[in-house]
């Protein structure tokens, strides 16, 4: 496979392609990121899947037997929580395991930032809004990821679709932008380059691939979903998540429409149940993260071929242009 997108964010993370799959709680394992970043993308371990530092120093030791290609580290943070001394400890795990990059998200990656630039990690903060970008660019990060009300997980209270916010956000910082959700294949990621994307991130498509260490159940729940049948649970908290329809996100819509609270909400949505159902694989017992791009989604593919398919098609399509403009 040719690489024909070479971007400022290929040549700062060293990876073969500008694709990063970011950072998935349960899902992005050693095993699965060590796939992707065979496969030419970017990976993120997510650190909050471990319970405790020196487990994730162990998976970071892990991913270094399985691949030789560089990745990264997820850290989220709770915006009402603040950041806590567990995430302060598993930052110095990233810094003395040499890790070349982090995904921040969550709230504002500012009390973290001494302790990255000292030990030469790279920040791509996650967030939602061209305000907030404009902010992670005044506190030093080297990339923001601005992700847009379709995407899955964690949307924000704008309500922007992303391929508003790319062209936006390009246009206003200096730091290189990286396009997240609504890109499953080549035609959204050659979209999001046009736009002056200098990657793309996403979480659905890499979800549904063979590695994804989720069972079949659940993989092909998001498969067989239209753009449709994804539904935002916790607005009225104002913290709402894009998740695939089932049961669970009833009851939390319906809990929501009558007036509820913080505690009601964590009730039904916490305590570990997204671990449970992806190995369990029952469909309905937890909240499954999933972008309206699950509508692009027709089958279950490997990490590999789902790179390639993009790469080949962007491609393609690029050719196609090229020729249109001579």
């Amino acid at each position: 496979m040719t690489n024909r997108f070479r971007t400022k964010i290929t040549d700062m993370l060293g990876c073969e392609h500008p694709i990063l799959c970011g950072g998935m709680q349960w899902v992005s394992r050693a095993e699965f990121v060590a796939a992707v970043c065979n496969a030419g993308a970017f990976g993120f371990i997510t650190a909050e899947s471990f319970d405790t530092a020196e487990h994730l120093r162990a998976e970071i030791r892990k991913m270094r037997d399985l691949t030789d290609r560089p990745f990264g580290v997820n850290v989220s943070m709770v915006p009402e929580f603040g950041v806590p001394d567990r995430t302060i400890r598993f930052c110095e795990v990233i810094c003395e395991e040499g890790v070349l990059a982090v995904e921040t998200a969550g709230r504002s990656p500012e009390p973290l930032m001494p302790l990255f630039r000292e030990a030469g990690v790279k920040v791509i903060h996650k967030i939602t809004s061209v305000r907030h970008a404009l902010k992670a660019q005044a506190l030093g990060v080297d990339a923001v990821t601005l992700v847009g009300i379709g995407s899955g997980g964690h949307v924000g209270l704008d309500n922007v679709v992303a391929f508003v916010l790319i062209p936006q956000a390009v246009a206003r910082l200096d730091i290189p932008v990286i396009a997240g959700g609504a890109v499953a294949n080549g035609r959204g990621f050659l979209g999001a380059l046009a736009m002056g994307a200098e990657a793309v991130l996403m979480g659905t498509a890499f979800f549904a691939t063979q590695e994804a260490p989720v069972h079949p159940n659940i993989k092909q729940r998001v498969v067989q979903a239209e753009e449709t049948d994804t539904s935002l649970i916790m607005s009225s908290i104002k913290n709402p998540i894009r998740c695939v329809n089932n049961k669970l996100v009833a009851d939390v819509l319906a809990v929501e429409a009558r007036g509820t609270t913080l505690a009601e909400i964590l009730g039904l949505v916490a305590g570990g149940k997204g671990k449970l159902a992806y190995q369990s694989g029952d469909p309905d017992t937890a909240p499954i993260a999933c972008g309206q791009v699950a509508g692009l989604i027709g089958e279950v593919k490997s990490v590999a071929r789902l790179v390639e398919d993009i790469i080949t098609e962007a491609g393609q399509l690029l050719d196609r242009l090229n020729r249109l403009a001579g």
